[in-house]
């Protein structure tokens, strides 16, 4: 809105054309989104504990875990509001990218806040049943990939990181294949998200990482330099990206172990669906398997942990997701948390490594 507004004068007024370049709306916008959550994460938690909105714990669960029962959660809604707010500020309303992304945020915002208010209104962990929860997100995720089709020229085709001008072309299967990146991003975030700050370091690295690919793809002159392919309209997106950065680093603040504040499904699903789609906007849809290479571990632990079971009726690990595994074979909360996020941190500067080596 800002951005809209003030390009209308930026012509007339010296200063203002500074707000033209994305690099500025960027920082502008995380350190927007910084300030935003960080100054208003203690007024918010005072009100969920004044509101009495609490944690619940699973009973199969680490016995540590009890410890934590009642710590305030959904404060994945002011993560959203730092994110969204500076988006809307600073990003151009005019593109499609942007509306794109902004509403897929916010349905599952919306998804991830029914599902903790009927968790913390039945007292219990359960919330939304899995199948209601998939059907909203794969629903409103086809939804966005349809009217993305009729935007959008060649819009399935895939490239490949570290391969010199390898492409397919998916044709119309592009569209359930994008809506599976989605979906299945935002639900790896929401299983990686079980310790305290485990989820929002991977979510703020792999964001940082596809400000810059954003930027890249974005620039037609930097793309066509580094043999990368353009996109035009993706630079808006490592706006967005960056104010989830910001967000996520005034949060980790308070959520850092041990936790004054969790996020809840309010937090970790649409975090997650923000993520796949700067993989589908950008067509790093396949990079994403490694700058999320964290959340991709966690949901594989998961799969394996539930097909094993069920078909031999022997687990492979102590507990699934994979981080309670580490725990229950004595790891410290702290060690794993930060252990993880040194992973996700290499996984990203790899990653980057595609902008070069092709």
């Amino acid at each position: 809105m800002l951005y809209n507004l003030i390009t209308l004068y930026s012509s007339k007024i010296a200063g203002l054309n500074v707000v033209k370049y994305i690099t500025f709306r960027a920082g502008v916008g995380m350190l927007s989104a910084l300030l935003i959550s960080f100054l208003l994460s203690p007024w918010f938690i005072r009100k969920l504990k004044h509101k009495q909105i609490g944690q619940s714990i699973r009973d199969d669960g680490p016995k540590s875990h009890f410890s934590k029962a009642g710590t305030p959660t959904m404060g994945g809604g002011l993560i959203l509001f730092a994110v969204l707010i500076p988006a809307l500020l600073w990003m151009d309303w005019g593109a499609f990218n942007f509306w794109a992304i902004f509403v897929i945020t916010c349905g599952y915002g919306a998804i991830g806040f029914f599902d903790d208010y009927l968790k913390i209104s039945k007292k219990n962990s359960k919330g939304l049943s899995g199948k209601l929860k998939l059907l909203c997100q794969f629903s409103l995720a086809l939804v966005i990939m349809i009217l993305y089709h009729f935007y959008v020229d060649n819009l399935g085709t895939l490239h490949f990181p570290f391969l010199k001008n390898v492409k397919f072309d998916l044709g119309l299967y592009y569209i359930p294949f994008a809506v599976l990146v989605i979906v299945g991003s935002s639900n790896a975030v929401n299983l990686t998200d079980g310790l305290d700050g485990l989820a929002i370091g991977p979510v703020m690295t792999s964001a940082a990482c596809f400000s810059i690919l954003a930027y890249v793809t974005g620039h037609k002159y930097i793309a066509e330099y580094l043999n990368y392919p353009y996109i035009p309209g993706a630079g808006e997106l490592s706006i967005f990206a960056a104010c989830m950065v910001g967000a996520g680093l005034g949060f980790l603040w308070y959520n850092t172990y041990p936790a004054q504040v969790f996020m809840g499904d309010v937090g970790s699903l649409p975090l997650g669906g923000a993520l796949g789609m700067l993989a589908v906007l950008t067509k790093h849809e396949i990079l994403l398997t490694l700058i999320g290479g964290i959340f991709v571990l966690v949901a594989v632990s998961v799969i394996f942990q539930v097909a094993s079971f069920k078909l031999t009726g022997k687990r492979i690990f102590r507990m699934a997701p994979i981080h309670h595994h580490f725990e229950l074979k004595g790891w410290p909360e702290p060690k794993i948390i930060v252990r993880f996020w040194i992973i996700s941190i290499i996984l990203a500067l790899l990653s980057l490594l595609s902008l070069k080596i092709r």
